[in-house]
């Protein structure tokens, strides 16, 4: 292999030969303008001014050729800092590589081949990862479908055995069993929904939106669902006035009905439920009277539906803030 040049080396033999050289030319200089027999060729006033021109010259010469070296080492410094900082043109893209001369490799060309290998290693691992999710998104899929299967026949063997004569002890743990069935059903959706979202197959499409309108539209969808729970519900939607946010209408409704659907699930026995459109602070506010959770375990399970609630918001460049205690679960929707 090659040994790479050295750039100190090669400034040391810059310095080297203008160290030398003053002498070897005024030697050469004694030598040929010296003495002829007794008489002098030039007299000590000519002698003293060739001297000083001489110097002169190796000064300028000097300074020239240092200033040349330092200016093609700033310049190769400046050109690769400008690829290592230059901004790829996609996301999913990576920096282009530098260009590195292989025939006379020196410490800066090294740095430059490094940061290549910086590069395709990137890559491979970007490659690598969008294989993987896609391995994964596949296998989230397929386990989704091939769920549902056993999922249906289970819940046609409960509403049979709905028909039979069955004690009261029975009757409660079927509908028990039926319950199951039907959240596990939702976790799948979650799950598939989660992993659709977060690897760029969910539709965004942000726009300036009316957030007291779709609030009020997402209560009234919600209203008979509550009211077929027991659920009051206590709103506070200001008639004409709004804000807007820069938010996918659907991802909006989607976060609100995980909200909601949580309510359902975790809270009914609150017989409680408050939503509410701050429009001087903008910001959305939903609460109950349920038994109160770990608000990293809000959405049930393995928190797939905090997760997707906070992914959607954190893309819209929004955030929720939970609080929960005894009394309740508190949610606040607003800006980051």
């Amino acid at each position: 292999m090659k040994q790479p040049r050295s750039l100190f080396r090669h400034f040391l033999k810059l310095h080297f030969l203008f160290i030398l050289l003053p002498p070897l030319v005024l030697m050469v200089f004694s030598s040929f303008f010296g003495t002829s027999g007794t008489e002098p060729r030039f007299n000590t006033l000519n002698l003293f001014y060739i001297t000083v021109l001489m110097f002169t010259g190796i000064i300028v010469a000097f300074v020239v050729l240092s200033w040349l070296f330092f200016w093609r080492l700033r310049k190769r410094l400046t050109r690769l800092q400008e690829a290592m900082s230059a901004t790829p043109a996609a996301a999913d893209s990576s920096p282009e590589p530098v260009l590195i001369q292989k025939d006379r490799m020196d410490e800066i060309d090294q740095l430059g081949g490094s940061f290549n290998r910086m590069i395709r290693q990137l890559e491979d691992s970007r490659r690598r990862e969008q294989e993987e999710a896609g391995l994964r998104q596949r296998l989230i899929a397929n386990m989704s479908h091939d769920l549902r299967t056993p999922l249906t026949i289970m819940r046609g063997h409960v509403t049979r055995l709905n028909k039979e004569p069955m004690s009261p002890e029975g009757q409660s743990s079927l509908a028990e069993i039926n319950q199951t069935i039907t959240r596990t059903g939702e976790l799948m959706d979650d799950l598939l929904s989660y992993t659709l979202l977060t690897s760029g197959k969910y539709p965004f499409e942000p726009a300036p939106t009316d957030m007291g309108r779709l609030v009020r539209a997402s209560v009234a969808a919600w209203y008979p669902v509550f009211e077929e729970h027991g659920i009051q519900v206590d709103v506070d939607l200001p008639a004409e006035e709004t804000f807007h946010w820069t938010a996918d209408p659907g991802w909006m409704t989607r976060v609100l009905d995980n909200l909601f659907q949580n309510i359902i699930r975790h809270a009914a026995d609150g017989k409680y439920v408050y939503i509410a459109v701050d429009v001087q602070q903008e910001r959305i506010l939903v609460a109950d009277k349920g038994p109160g959770m770990d608000h990293s375990a809000y959405g049930g399970g393995a928190g797939i539906g905090l997760s997707t609630i906070q992914y959607m918001l954190n893309t819209m460049t929004l955030k929720a803030e939970f609080s929960s205690s005894g009394q309740g679960t508190n949610v606040v929707i607003g800006r980051m």
